[in-house]
């Protein structure tokens, strides 16, 4: 199956001069039992700055397809993605593979390394001596629309 009918990314990079603001509840919100009300008007949250570590590294880009759905990642997601992160095993990662990107988990065998979609309905792919590989960068957030 080709990559391009896989899963096609389209880059942004973070605005950190955007003086929007947005109200934020640095309590939290309760996911069990209710919890009294709290004054969240005075506090608010820049999510460039809090969601990129390292922003010379860090770009958002939207996912266009489900090979990672079972992962938590779906179309139309944004992925916070830090290229100064070191590739490690089991993590995911948007990687460029002859001539195309594509967003997977990378998996390191005794042999080889292998690019692990999350969705059986597509299959792994194996990095072998002909493939041309780059690990872009480390994904580090996901941001849906629920």
């Amino acid at each position: 199956m080709s990559l391009k009918k896989e899963t096609s990314l389209t880059f942004h990079l973070p605005n950190f001069e955007s003086k929007l603001r947005i109200p934020y509840v640095k309590e939290g919100v309760s996911a069990g039992f209710p919890s009294p009300a709290t004054d969240f008007l005075g506090n608010e949250i820049d999510l460039n700055k809090e969601l990129c570590k390292n922003p010379l590294a860090t770009f958002y880009i939207k996912v266009n397809g489900n090979s990672m759905i079972n992962a938590g990642i779906s179309d139309k997601d944004i992925l916070i993605v830090d290229r100064s992160l070191e590739p490690q095993n089991n993590k995911i990662a948007v990687c460029f593979i002859d001539g195309e990107f594509t967003v997977k988990r990378i998996q390191v065998e005794d042999d080889c390394l292998y690019l692990m979609p999350e969705n059986p309905s597509y299959q792994p792919i194996k990095v072998t001596e002909e493939s041309e590989l780059v690990i872009w960068g480390m994904v580090t957030y996901v941001i849906k629309n629920l």
